[in-house]
């Protein structure tokens, strides 16, 4: 009986799993759980990235077209009875073109012929005359052939973003147009060029003659007054409530609302902004220095919050090495602590005004909306800012704002990234590692 039970115990031990068998089984199942996360990561970083190659691809393939502009070759004949040489500017510039454009299709007798073949040719291109005469007034009484921009629509079928192959009721363009366009194409007198307009002139109810130069100046404006208010500002309050405020209830209240005021909407700054500095203050509207001062309230509290970390950053063995060799607090804050954390807040300052660029409600809810056509030549004069113009054109039904709008965005891209690579190379130039 004693040996039957001595074999069923041996028995029952040879069946249990052994301790190292139970850890491996643990360990195969934490590795498989490891490479799961590792492929779900990647999965969902694959996934990130493709959806910004997906809106970079349509925003570039979009908007480079806006960088040529198709332009039509017309031979004026600089009437001296038509031009006043005293006055241009009441000179019928307008009636110049529309006889160029006669003479070279004679054929074109009836009023309905007429409008549609001047409506081929912009309204800019009367402008264009009259500043060429400005320039050259010996050009009057001579025939000077010149490029003058060509409409919207011929600009967009010239870019194949109109079809042809359609009926004609379905075209933006009518059969005359596309012969007419067919018979300057034959001649060479139609083409694209670089669209050196789009980057030297303000905004245009015509797209063909929109620029973003004046939305361009108003947001340098705008954020050059927003960089001389914030930065100071900002990295005096992070030195006083890093270095020298008491540690009681007050300056943590304070800290408190400085880290709230960072993660507020970007509109309430706006509405403050309308009511303070427009309403109380009656300070001009849709003026870069309303936008400056509503832009440097939004960025302060991420220019304080990333001066106060870059402070934090230093050893303290800094700061006890210069005051046990005699230096006061301030002279040891001005001359050791702050130049080493300088790289630091520069760098939170351009990330800030960074920010700051993109913006387009706080600048909306102070006017900055106003169609301006002016370049702005100083901070009280009408001015709007490029991600608000970026607004206004994604808003007009014309398929050619449609790629000045994917332009814009991409100057728009363009400048962050310039604004960004410049904290990072300041960062890692000037930044010591302890």
């Amino acid at each position: 009986m004693s040996n039957s039970n001595t074999k069923d115990s041996g028995s029952a031990q040879r069946e249990s799993p052994r301790a190292i068998d139970i850890v491996n089984i643990g360990l195969s199942r934490r590795y498989g759980r490891e490479q799961r996360f590792k492929l779900y990561g990647l999965f969902a970083v694959i996934i990130s990235l493709s959806f910004l190659f997906l809106l970079f691809f349509t925003i570039f393939s979009n908007g480079y077209s806006a960088f040529f502009q198709t332009y039509v070759q017309l031979e004026v004949f600089f009437d001296p009875d038509a031009i006043d040489i005293s006055n241009p500017v009441n000179s019928n510039f307008p009636g110049l073109v529309k006889k160029t454009l006669t003479n070279e299709f004679p054929e074109v007798k009836s009023r309905r012929e007429k409008k549609e073949l001047y409506a081929l040719v912009s309204t800019g291109a009367a402008f264009q005359l009259q500043k060429l005469i400005k320039q050259q007034p010996e050009l009057i009484g001579q025939t000077v052939k010149i490029w003058v921009p060509a409409d919207d629509d011929v600009d967009m079928l010239f870019k194949g973003n109109f079809a042809r192959d359609v009926p004609e009721s379905d075209r933006r363009l009518s059969d005359k147009q596309l012969a007419w366009i067919d018979h300057w194409s034959l001649d060479g007198k139609i083409a694209k060029r670089f669209n050196l307009t789009f980057f030297t002139s303000g905004d245009s109810r015509e797209p063909e003659l929109a620029g973003i130069l004046g939305a361009l100046v108003g947001s340098i404006l705008t954020l050059t007054l927003t960089l001389l208010l914030s930065f100071p500002a900002g990295v005096a309050a992070a030195v006083y409530l890093e270095e020298f405020a008491p540690r009681n209830r007050w300056v943590d209240i304070i800290e408190v609302n400085i880290n709230n005021l960072a993660a507020v909407p970007s509109i309430v700054f706006g509405l403050l902004g309308l009511a303070v500095f427009i309403n109380f203050f009656h300070l001009p509207r849709s003026a870069p220095i309303v936008g400056g001062l509503v832009l440097t309230l939004m960025t302060l509290p991420v220019i304080i919050i990333a001066s106060r970390a870059s402070l934090q950053s230093v050893p303290p063995s800094i700061r006890e090495a210069a005051l046990g060799v005699g230096a006061s607090k301030m002279q040891m804050v001005l001359h050791h602590v702050f130049p080493l954390a300088m790289p630091g807040m520069l760098t939170g300052t351009i990330i800030g005004i960074a920010r700051a660029l993109g913006e387009t409600a706080p600048l909306l809810m102070i006017g900055m909306v106003a169609f301006i056509v002016d370049i702005p030549t100083g901070f009280t004069a009408p001015a709007t800012a490029l991600p608000v113009q970026i607004f206004l054109w994604a808003d007009s039904p014309e398929r050619a704002f449609v790629e000045r709008t994917s332009a814009a965005i991409i100057v728009l891209l363009v400048l962050l990234v310039v604004i960004n690579s410049l904290a990072v190379i300041l960062r890692n130039r000037f930044e010591k590692r302890w």
